[in-house]
């Protein structure tokens, strides 16, 4: 007969007490009789693995979501605990925030690049404390350990068997562990439980799981602590894993290694997703694959960054194999992630809500969170703190009519910290958003509601500022009616009066209405044109370039560059594939005119050779081109255009002619290919002010349309 892992502990423990006498002995003989004892003590402990697997082995995360539990080795992804030498100490928030700028990176765990693998950490320690925020997997992680135990060949705790306790459950003044242990056995049928329980903690064959300090009731926290700490001190043969919010973890454990759970790197994130879609029909249609190249796009690296975090991962995956897309409303998508966190987890768990949270209900806490969050991201300001950040609570208690009057600035930010960890102690008395996501849309969320005192300000100070760009996006899609609209207003005031600031800018958008023809005067278009003006203004101040004035030359043909990137943006927002084909011709153009000032005879053989094929490229990319062009652009001159420059190609100079003879050629280059587009050197050649206005004008348009999308 085949043992299974608990029976091969289970059975020399009973023979012992069978040969002990007593009471247990004769408990264990009225249990299993005496013929099929063998049969029954086997039936009690594949009962004890089943129940552990129906009971531990099945996950099912927010159910209103979630269909079906899946199996717990089917989903899990490998733990990786932090290392203990990339805790860095701060002395001032100044520091953590430089430090932060310098990394240049959205993520707030800093110095965390060394990782270490968490069963592996499991096995070699015999006391461990797991510590993590909310959702991180704790829970998961002593779950699989109690099902690696309960394997043959599994990775952790050979020899031993798995008793998982909720902590949550320890209600009672009067704890007693090993009760509560024998009560894992009794409930499957093994005789003298106690008297089991009691000789397998002697012998050290137990693997004790003891899930959510946190998560124990406040009156209770320090007599489960006292009792667990005497437990391991009576039966330290045994190993004991325990589990708490790194926030709640106010205690030492003597005998237990403190280890941190890190949030999912790339390589978790896409493991976790493989493994979350890996049914017959998702390998045939690759859905991780494309999956994990969408979450992977610049368009949803915020999305990404909640990904860390394996309950909002979950959460997205759900969310993903409905529709097989992300929804393009991201705030629409990031309201839900908040409220898994503020509401639906700790709801799901069963958990005590702290008795702050008495009055002091969701849309109140949201509500101070997005002050927060928009006091410091308007600062600048991602690390602050904690005398700071327990004003700024006080400040808004007290000014919210609401609000429950007996509540305390510190308590809030503990109970904030412990229950959702949105709020994350980053060193000493140093706090920060869990995410600068959630920062992003709380803030988003803030200026939404003040909009129309905000608005104006808001779109004259940030419409050209990187850093404030994901706000607008968010807010385009937490804005309905009216304000909609007044952001839409608000963000092209904003870029023509840019464009207006210089007469040269404010002439080449008189020259894109013209040059337009009336059905396609939309901003996709106008960007189209505009690219190809700033081209022809990066290859003026490259042709007119000489040994003396090079320097401040390169200075502008940079920001001229910037201009073209961000009109590249829009029209790709846009689809008009033309634009791109137009960018790469005068893009090899410009390279001409660059090595034209060369005195070196084999730089003119170099240019010689490479302009004949780049001007012919260019020429045929445009006469290919020639039906879009004619569709968008009323000029005639550019009907000519690709003839043109086929007449330029015969007329290269060559290697052994004079640099003037270059340079004049490159003139006939240059006006050649402004004509065609009915521009005049005098409004393409740009000065600093002039590009820099330019270059705002088109980053606004570009944010315009994407927040309109």
């Amino acid at each position: 007969m085949i043992e299974t892992v608990v029976d091969a502990i289970a059975a020399p423990i009973l023979e012992q007490l069978l040969k002990a006498g007593g009471a247990a002995a004769q408990d264990i003989k009225d249990t299993y009789g005496k013929v099929d004892a063998i049969n029954k003590r086997l039936a009690a402990s594949k009962r004890y693995e089943q129940r552990y697997q129906q009971r531990h082995g099945q996950i099912k995360i927010m159910p209103g979501l979630m269909k079906e539990a899946v199996p717990l080795d089917f989903i899990y992804t490998a733990i990786k605990l932090l290392d203990e030498r990339d805790k860095r100490y701060f002395q001032t928030e100044q520091e953590l925030e430089d430090l932060y700028r310098k990394v240049g990176q959205r993520n707030f765990q800093i110095g965390c690049d060394q990782r270490l693998d968490g069963m592996k950490i499991a096995s070699q320690e015999q006391f461990l404390m797991v510590l993590g925020g909310p959702g991180i997997g704790k829970s998961t992680f002593l779950r699989k350990i109690g099902a690696e135990t309960l394997k043959r060949d599994g990775c952790v705790g050979q020899g031993l068997i798995p008793v998982l306790i909720e902590l949550k459950t320890l209600k009672e003044s009067d704890i007693n562990l090993t009760t509560v242990i024998a009560k894992e056995f009794e409930i499957c049928g093994f005789p003298a439980a106690t008297a089991f329980t009691l000789k397998a903690l002697e012998q050290g064959k137990l693997m004790i799981l003891l899930d959510g300090l946190d998560e124990v009731p406040k009156q209770n926290l320090n007599t489960v602590i006292e009792c667990i700490e005497n437990f391991v001190d009576q039966y330290d043969q045994n190993h004991c894993v325990a589990s708490c919010r790194v926030a709640a973890y106010n205690t030492s454990f003597r005998r237990f290694t403190d280890v941190t759970i890190a949030e999912f790197d790339d390589d978790q994130i896409k493991q976790f997703i493989d493994r979350w879609f890996s049914s017959g029909l998702d390998q045939q249609e690759q859905t991780a694959e494309h999956y994990w190249e969408l979450l992977s796009s610049k368009e949803h690296k915020a999305t990404k960054e909640l990904a860390q975090m394996p309950l909002l991962l979950t959460f997205l995956c759900l969310v993903y194999d409905r529709k097989q897309s992300l929804p393009p409303n991201r705030s629409s998508l990031y309201g839900k992630a908040l409220n898994i966190l503020l509401e639906d987890w700790a709801a799901q768990k069963r958990l005590e809500r702290d008795p702050i949270y008495e009055g002091f209900h969701p849309e109140l806490e949201t509500e101070l969170l997005a002050d927060i969050a928009y006091s410091s991201f308007k600062d600048n300001q991602l690390f602050f703190a904690k005398d700071e950040i327990t004003a700024k609570i006080a400040d808004f208690l007290a000014d919210t009519l609401d609000a429950p009057k007996h509540l305390d600035g510190t308590a809030v930010l503990k109970a904030i910290e412990v229950q959702q960890g949105l709020l994350v102690e980053r060193a000493t008395d140093t706090y920060s958003f869990s995410h600068l996501t959630m920062q992003e849309y709380l803030t988003a969320l803030h200026v939404s509601r003040y909009w129309d005192t905000l608005a104006n300000d808001l779109i004259k100070q940030y419409a050209c500022d990187d850093r404030w760009r994901e706000i607008f996006l968010l807010m385009a899609g937490i804005l309905s009616g009216g304000g909609q609209t007044t952001l839409w207003h608000s963000l092209e005031s904003a870029a023509l009066a840019r464009a207006k600031a210089t007469p040269k800018v404010k002439a080449l958008l008189e020259w894109v209405t013209i040059i337009i023809n009336t059905k396609h005067k939309g901003l996709d278009t106008r960007a189209s044109a505009l690219m190809i003006a700033s081209a022809s203004a990066s290859a003026i101040a490259n042709a007119r370039a000489s040994a003396v004035a090079r320097a401040s030359t390169s200075a502008i043909t940079i920001t001229i560059t910037s201009a073209i990137t961000s009109a590249s943006a829009i029209a790709r927002v846009r689809a008009i594939d033309s634009a791109s084909v137009r960018a790469s011709a005068i893009a090899r153009a410009i390279a001409i005119a660059r090595a034209i000032d060369s005195a070196s005879v084999i730089a003119r053989a170099s240019a010689s050779n490479s302009a004949r094929a780049s001007i012919r490229a260019s020429a045929s990319a445009i006469a290919i081109d020639s039906a879009i062009h004619e569709q968008f652009f009323s000029t005639q001159n550019l009907r000519d255009l690709p003839h043109q420059l086929s007449l330029l190609i015969s007329n290269i100079p060559g290697d052994t002619d004079s640099s003037t003879k270059w340079r004049q050629w490159a003139n006939t280059l240059i006006s050649t290919f402004t004509n065609g587009f009915d521009l005049t050197e005098e409004v393409v050649t740009l000065f600093p002010s002039d590009a820099n206005a330019l270059r705002d004008y088109l980053y606004i348009t570009e944010l315009l349309i994407r927040c309109k999308e």
